[in-house]
């Protein structure tokens, strides 16, 4: 599971080139610093630690299958997912780890329509933004350099550090 595990950048300050002092009679070229980062499971488990829950093979398996999808899903497909897979996870247990995933931050609801709930992985991917047709509910899935702009610039002004974004129009399809 560990190699498609989303990363999480580390602070990089104490491993930056900056930071480091040159060897005496060696000319070191400044080079950028490269982040160093986290598999998705550990920020998971940190989070988990910091609620003194514990991060079991049901937990991991709930996430695997997420991070195995692309897009959004329900919460009935992925545990009809992992059923196909084999595995023995309860209802339960994939609902309670949707919610534990929401409050880490690592996946986000996105309401489509009024009848049931979608959740995409969010933490390591580009924001997906969308639109939705409220007769029909067809999604149409866009990238807009302006709302990066937009969100970077809003952020800025703020004294913000900007990570990641959702933007949902819900309209009327032709």
């Amino acid at each position: 599971m560990e190699s498609r595990d989303h990363p999480e950048p580390l602070d990089e300050a104490a491993d930056s080139a900056e930071s480091r002092a040159p060897e005496r009679g060696v000319d070191v070229e400044q080079t950028p610093a490269i982040p160093v980062f986290v598999p998705l499971c550990a920020v998971f488990r940190r989070f988990l630690k910091s609620r003194d829950l514990k991060y079991t093979q049901e937990r991991a398996d709930v996430l695997d299958a997420i991070i195995a999808r692309d897009g959004s899903f329900e919460a009935e497909e992925l545990l009809l997912d992992l059923r196909a897979r084999g595995l023995d996870v309860s209802k339960a247990t994939v609902y309670r780890t949707i919610r534990l995933l929401l409050d880490a931050g690592i996946i986000t609801q996105s309401l489509f329509d009024a009848k049931q709930s979608h959740y995409e992985l969010l933490y390591g991917r580009e924001p997906r933004d969308v639109m939705v047709c409220l007769k029909s509910g067809r999604r149409v899935e866009f990238q807009s350099k302006e709302l990066a702009e937009l969100r970077n610039r809003i952020c800025a002004e703020l004294g913000w550090k900007p990570v990641g974004h959702r933007f949902q129009i819900f309209a009327i399809a032709p």
